[in-house]
């Protein structure tokens, strides 16, 4: 079987967003960077899945040098080898639609049997990139994805998805398809040493971005803007509690609007 995961290096959740001069686009200079922490669970799952069938797993990046840590990582967790796509020198604009054509290219050279994604990214949150590769790859996507029951020797599956009031729907799908795992799939295992020291020799090819990309975005943005400031919050004190109680039931209805 082969396995193919979508990977991204975001930055770190602690990270102090700043808005550039001209409000066009974001200022990195102080930007520390992380593996997506959905993008994880994929690397988990395929790990799992070649484990049970054999056969290779690549993980493909798009992004500067930089995301060659988050291949890095998913080799020394356990895949075989990676793929960067480089954005460096690309001058285009970047969106979801442009990486998933670029990833798509992959795809279609690799010719995967399975492709795992993350559900989300904490940077964008748009979490479309896997289902539209999955569009441009002409398979199907399962997404949210909390249970995976393979049938006839890894050709096909059950997959359980958690939806609201305790329901689950349960889909069979033919391979080959693309997945995003909840987090309640799997829990990803830590490198170890040797898959550190292994990992390093692992090879990772590298695609340009230009290349690959000869389409313009689809999605155009005009400006960020960082969220109001929180208005301090307000002590009661000094007074009765019924009369306190009161005021601030008045406050929740007429300020807040919560009730």
């Amino acid at each position: 079987m082969k396995i193919l995961v979508l990977a991204k290096h975001v930055p770190d959740t602690e990270t102090v967003v700043k808005i550039s001069s001209g409000g066009k686009s974001i200022d990195e200079a102080d930007f520390k960077y992380m593996v997506n922490p959905c993008d994880e669970y994929a690397m988990e799952e395929a790990i799992r899945t070649q484990e049970k069938f054999k056969g290779e797993s690549i993980v493909v990046s798009v992004g500067p040098s930089r995301a060659q840590e988050t291949i890095r990582k998913a080799l020394a967790m356990g895949m075989d080898r990676g793929v960067w796509i480089n954005t460096e020198g690309f001058s285009g604009a970047l969106d979801s639609y442009s990486v998933a054509l670029a990833i798509s290219k992959v795809v279609a050279e690799e010719k995967p049997d399975v492709i795992f994604a993350g559900l989300n990214t904490t940077d964008e949150g748009a979490g479309n990139v896997g289902p539209m590769v999955a569009e441009f790859a002409g398979i199907p996507s399962l997404i949210n994805i909390s249970k995976i029951e393979w049938q006839n020797e890894g050709k096909s599956l059950r997959g359980e998805r958690d939806v609201e009031g305790g329901i689950v729907e349960v889909y069979e799908a033919q391979l080959p398809l693309l997945i995003a795992p909840h987090q309640n799939l799997n829990d990803p295992r830590f490198p170890s040493l040797p898959g550190i020291m292994k990992a390093k020799k692992k090879p990772i090819a590298e695609k340009k971005a230009a290349d690959l990309i000869t389409e313009k975005p689809v999605v155009e943005i005009r400006n960020y803007k960082l969220p109001p400031e929180k208005a301090p919050g307000k002590i009661f004190k000094g007074k009765p509690v019924e009369e306190m109680v009161t005021e601030v039931v008045k406050l929740l209805r007429s300020e807040a609007k919560v009730i």
